[in-house]
């Protein structure tokens, strides 16, 4: 019997043996140099690692130039892309001819990025040609990665640097989880949001740094199940549900969780915006706690106004119903004296809001901090400096 057995047992391992080995493709293998452009032998070596069980596409040390490149599955089974140089992007927006990514990975289950490395989307000149401030329908610059319909798959210890536009572009996603990863813009480059994302679910964030131009996270319509952990975020526009209401027919969002995590000289700290004058729609079961502030313009806001640049019309209300929506234990220091604002729309009033455990300082001019309610009668609890809801607008 226990001969039989151990037959068995090492038959097994094996079987184990053989389904778990690596094949590792190597874009030197393919003629890809460094200091030089490899978009032809990355796309080759990622069709050859596409088409078996289990690969590795490897980017060793060094610097790349990398055109637009679509990385697309389905694979015949997990596949990781392991960067551990520095790829660099085109400068010129022309060379993107209208694409609005620059590395896109597309339709794969169990894919990994990973390796330490660079992806250097070479902003600056994009950025003088931004026009989005003062354009509605504004042209679209290149995201530095899109992940486009990916299922159970790993994003870790990769650094995004100046990218043209986001830096990374979640759509379609579910079961992606985004560890450790860095995330740089000068805090002036304009819509160098983080990590932006739409119509996922089941997305965890953890252990990210991002310091942008815009949002370090930005979450949008038809996004459910959204969990961020210990993110440390500055410069930027800080971490956003929204902006919502924009368009017509956009789903609900909802089930996002923001728990632990330092925002430092950051427009604002966590926040709610929705567009007035909007289509109805829903933003339900949002929890921020945890969070430190560092000299921070808003720590805590909804604006359900939110109209930047004059772009739009104020005459009615946003239809975005806010609810279940719970602030607590953020503490810190604001840069402005209403610390606090919680501005709901008069047609869609926010209902169960849960303000708690809030300990904010003035840090700029004008006295002690306040915190302004508009169409929200939240529920109070613990300590709350400033005071909640001392003035009405």
């Amino acid at each position: 019997m226990g001969e039989n057995l151990s037959i068995v047992t090492i038959s097994l391992l094996l079987l184990l043996a053989s389904t778990s080995a690596v094949q590792v493709f190597d874009i030197k293998s393919y003629g890809g140099q460094p200091n030089a452009d490899i978009t032809q032998a990355l796309t080759k070596a990622w069709t050859a690692a596409c088409a078996v069980a289990g690969s590795k596409v490897v980017i060793s040390a060094g610097t790349y130039k990398l055109g637009v490149v679509t990385l697309l599955g389905p694979c015949k089974g997990a596949i990781e892309f392991n960067l551990q140089g520095t790829l660099e992007a085109p400068s010129d927006v022309a060379s993107f001819k209208g694409k609005d990514f620059w590395v896109s990975f597309e339709r794969i289950d169990s894919l990994t990025v990973s390796g330490g490395g660079v992806f250097d989307g070479k902003g600056q000149m994009a950025w003088q040609k931004n026009n989005c401030n003062q354009n509605y329908n504004c042209k679209i610059l290149p995201s530095n990665i899109r992940f486009d319909f990916l299922t159970n798959s790993i994003v870790r210890d990769i650094q995004s640097k100046d990218s043209k536009f986001f830096h990374i572009n979640v759509l379609g996603c579910k079961s992606l989880q985004i560890q450790h990863v860095t995330i740089t813009a000068p805090g002036n480059s304009p819509n160098t949001d983080g990590i932006h994302i739409g119509r996922s679910s089941s997305i965890t964030i953890t252990d990210a740094n991002i310091g942008t131009g815009d949002d370090c996270i930005s979450i949008g319509d038809g996004t459910q199940d959204i969990t961020v952990n210990q993110v440390t975020c500055g410069p930027g526009h800080g971490i956003s549900v929204g902006s919502l209401g924009k368009y017509q027919n956009e789903q609900p969002v909802s089930g996002i969780k923001v728990i632990g995590g330092t925002f430092s000289n950051t427009e604002n700290g966590v926040r709610i915006k929705t567009w007035p004058a909007s289509p109805p729609g829903i933003a339900s079961d949002i929890h921020f706690e945890n969070l430190i502030m560092n000299n921070v313009d808003n720590p805590i806001l909804i604006d359900q106004g939110y109209c930047p640049n004059g772009q739009c019309s104020k005459k009615s209300p946003s239809k975005v119903k806010i609810s279940n929506v719970s602030f607590k234990n953020i503490r810190g220091t604001s840069s402005t004296k209403e610390a606090v604002k919680l501005i709901c729309s008069s047609s869609v009033p926010c209902q169960q809001v849960v303000v708690a455990d809030i300990d904010l300082v003035n840090k700029g001019s004008g006295g002690s901090a306040t915190s302004s309610c508009v169409n929200i009668k939240p529920t109070i609890l613990g300590k709350q400096n400033p005071p909640a809801c001392t003035t009405k607008q």
